[in-house]
């Protein structure tokens, strides 16, 4: 029997019926009619397999059914639809991502955007994971091999340039968790990488991925917030990354993120430090074996056959190879200074300059921090280069007008002498008034009253006046006795200047020793004194002595004496303490000093107060007052004892308060725990527990980013010298 023009005969529908009322269910279940919208009973489906599903084949008796055959006659698929999870009018499997879904125009929810959509994400998404697979190798491979060209190439060969940040994010989270080797290499890859490899978006992407994640990385890295703080620090003094991301992030983050405490300490415990880029570029360990007369050397050398070769990309490379980007000045000093010099290579020397500044090698702020220092100079080339003033003017003009110099940021530069004699009377009036204000100090001891003078005579004065009032101070006190010493002491403790200002004033002090020694033959220790007593009251980090030194060679120069014997006073056992005491203490009036014990009690009754119940502004307030920030470390010792003797962290949130308003340093925190540490023994006989407690507040401290997280493996022995005492 045949279907014609699609429709089924009377006889025919009668045959199915009989089949279906008389065969097993479970062997004819295929045969049952669907109502669906692809049922066989549409035209189309009877053409095509009508005859071989519902006519009984030749030989076989009329209506009888094939109910013993159990093979599949349908030509559907007769294995459970989505795998096993559900039929029609079901959901399908929970995890049901079949790779032949489709997209049914007619669906009331159709998008036709996901038809473009849906493709693209699922090979981004592979590519992604595969290109994370290939940076972890690389990575790994890098801190195996060191070899930093090697890892370039391959990153470039993944051809990934959109995916570079993730690169960025696991270099520095896999060198965290290793030695100070790796995190070296980290960030000396990552400065190679910048804008070579790696596009500066893609860095910045990076950066702020880590600082997203730093909640997730200090559950394996306790110290996450220091380490982190140190690579964003090292990456704003390599000019990778711009200052402003730690303002951006800070506003971008929840208050409550690890994130921001990476960002402040970043900030407060690094970048605003004096000399911080040297700090940080050495902390774990580069260019530990360079000094600045090495650099200034390689320089000039570097300069010399640039000048001969031309060579550009030459001189480039020798400049990337120095790995000094915050001393880059020296090279457009030392540039400008050749090209006043030898005319006849000025051309070639500006070139070299403008390219480096236009690629980026050296940045504006290092341009002109290198013409700053020649014009401050100036005169004293003028004495083997005749007119140098007139010359260095043109370079200006020149370097302005191409576009790589802002002049309106450098200092005047006048070719007129009745200014230069202005200056020089500016200079001596101020000499004379700064000497009138210390000598009514020395009379009447009042702080306030020289700041207000000084502030005042500031403004009208010229921009040394802060150096030139140090110099000065320390001059006047040498010629008189212990007292005036001490009082010349705490009023430079007292004035907070500048720490740039206070180098210069004993740099200016050095340089005019040969003088001083006609009238004091003891010079040379007394200077050594009152610069070791700068450091230890911390107007000076100890770093500042080696910039001083840099400025005066030769083993025999008074310079190399006093800075030699400043040293062996900082490097004695309890120099702290020796040095505050050297002169008699707490010069600050005629009274005679406050003895140690004095202190100490004054720190105990502040402490009591506040655990009762007292304010954090006004204990700040005490502390303050107390003038003696080189003692902080008895403030750290008391409060700690007192919170695993009673465990009340009322003064564990003082010393977090403290940390953050930086009125307690690192240093002193550091001194404080070191002192702690080596009184366990007794306070374990009132508090068995004392020494857990100890180790759980330490890693408390470094996960807050206030002690230094190198501390409990090795600082603990260096705790116990410079100003502790039981």
């Amino acid at each position: 029997m045949e279907y014609k023009d699609g429709f089924v005969s009377k006889d025919q529908r009668k045959l199915v019926r009989s089949l279906s009322e008389s065969a097993d269910p479970l062997t004819v279940s295929a045969l049952q009619i669907s109502t669906s919208p692809k049922s066989p009973r549409s035209p189309k489906s009877y053409s095509k397999h009508g005859s071989s599903r519902a006519s009984p084949s030749k030989g076989s008796p009329r209506g009888s059914p094939r109910k013993y055959d159990r093979r599949q006659h349908s030509p559907r698929d007769g294995r459970p639809k989505k795998g096993g999870c559900g039929g029609k009018g079901t959901w399908g499997g929970l995890l049901d991502t079949e790779d032949n879904y489709f997209i049914d125009p007619n669906d009331p929810n159709y998008d036709s955007t996901e038809e473009y959509e849906r493709p693209s994400a699922k090979k981004s998404a592979g590519d992604l994971d595969e290109f994370k697979k290939k940076a972890t190798i690389i990575v790994e491979e890098y801190f195996a091999t060191d070899d930093v060209l090697s890892a370039a190439n391959e990153l470039r060969e993944l051809r990934k340039p959109n995916y570079n940040y993730y690169f960025v994010k696991k270099l520095i989270s896999i060198a965290m968790d290793r030695h100070d080797k790796e995190k070296e290499m980290a960030a000396v890859l990552l400065s190679a990488l910048y804008a070579d490899a790696i596009d500066p978006p893609q860095v910045y992407r990076g950066f702020i991925k880590l600082v997203e994640s730093a909640d997730d990385l200090i559950v394996d890295i306790p110290d996450t917030v220091d380490v982190l703080a140190l690579f964003i620090a090292r990456a704003v003094v390599d000019d990778i990354l711009p200052p402003s991301f730690l303002k951006k992030q800070m506003a971008a983050l929840p208050k409550e993120s690890k994130g921001i405490k990476v960002l402040k300490r970043a900030e407060k415990g690094y970048l605003e430090a004096p000399l911080h880029a040297e700090i940080i570029e050495r902390r774990w360990g580069g260019s530990k074996n360079k000094t600045v007369e090495d650099v200034k050397v390689r320089i000039n050398d570097l300069l010399i056959e640039y000048v001969v070769s031309g060579d550009k990309k030459e001189a480039f490379r020798c400049i990337n190879d120095l790995k000094v980007p915050f001393f880059h000045h020296e090279i457009v000093k030392r540039a400008v200074t050749m090209a006043m010099e030898r005319r006849q290579a000025e051309g070639r020397l500006l070139g070299l300059l403008k390219e480096a500044s236009e690629e980026g090698l050296i940045n504006a702020s290092q341009i002109t921090k290198g013409f700053g220092r020649i014009i401050d100079t100036v005169d004293d080339l003028s004495l083997d280069i005749p007119n140098a003033r007139g010359i260095l003017h043109s370079l200006i003009s020149k370097a302005a007008s191409e576009g790589w110099l802002c002049a309106s940021s450098l200092k005047s530069l006048s070719s007129e002498p009745e200014k230069r004699l202005l200056e020089d009377t500016d200079t001596k009036l101020f000499k004379m008034k700064a000497q009138s204000i210390i000598q009514e100090y020395f009379l009447s001891g009042d702080i306030l009253e020289v700041s207000g003078c000084l502030e005042s005579e500031k403004k009208s004065s010229l921009n040394e006046a802060n150096a030139i009032f140090v110099k000065r101070l320390i001059t006047l006190a040498m010629d008189r006795k212990n007292r005036e010493k001490e009082m010349a002491s705490v009023l430079l403790s007292s004035l907070f200047l500048p720490a740039d200002d206070v180098v210069n004033g004993f740099i200016m002090l050095i340089e005019s020793a040969d003088d001083t020694a006609l009238d004091n033959p003891v010079v040379v220790e007394d200077l050594a004194m009152f610069l070791a007593r700068a450091v230890v009251d911390e107007v000076l980090a100890p770093q500042h002595l080696e910039e001083i030194g840099s400025q005066f060679l030769g083993a025999e120069s008074i310079g190399s004496k006093v800075l030699q014997m400043a040293k062996s006073l900082l490097n004695a056992r309890l120099s702290g303490e020796r040095i505050l005491r050297c002169w008699g203490g707490g010069g600050g009036s005629s009274r005679p000093g406050w003895a140690v014990e004095d202190v100490k009690d004054k720190i105990g009754r502040l402490l009591e107060e506040y655990e009762s119940g007292g304010d954090v502004r006004e204990a700040r307030r005490c502390i303050k007052e107390l003038g003696m920030p080189f003692f902080h470390h008895e403030i750290v010792k008391k409060a700690l004892v007192s919170v695993i003797e009673k465990k009340n962290e009322r003064l564990w949130g003082l010393l977090q308060e403290c940390s953050d308003s930086g009125h307690i340093t690192m240093n002193q925190m550091m001194k404080g725990f070191g002192r702690v540490e080596e009184s366990l023994d007794d306070l374990a006989l009132d508090v068995p527990d004392a020494k857990k407690q100890f180790i759980h507040y330490v890693e408390k401290a470094k996960t807050e980013g206030w002690l230094d997280s190198s501390f409990w493996f090795s600082k603990l022995d260096n705790a116990r010298e410079n100003g502790s005492c039981q």
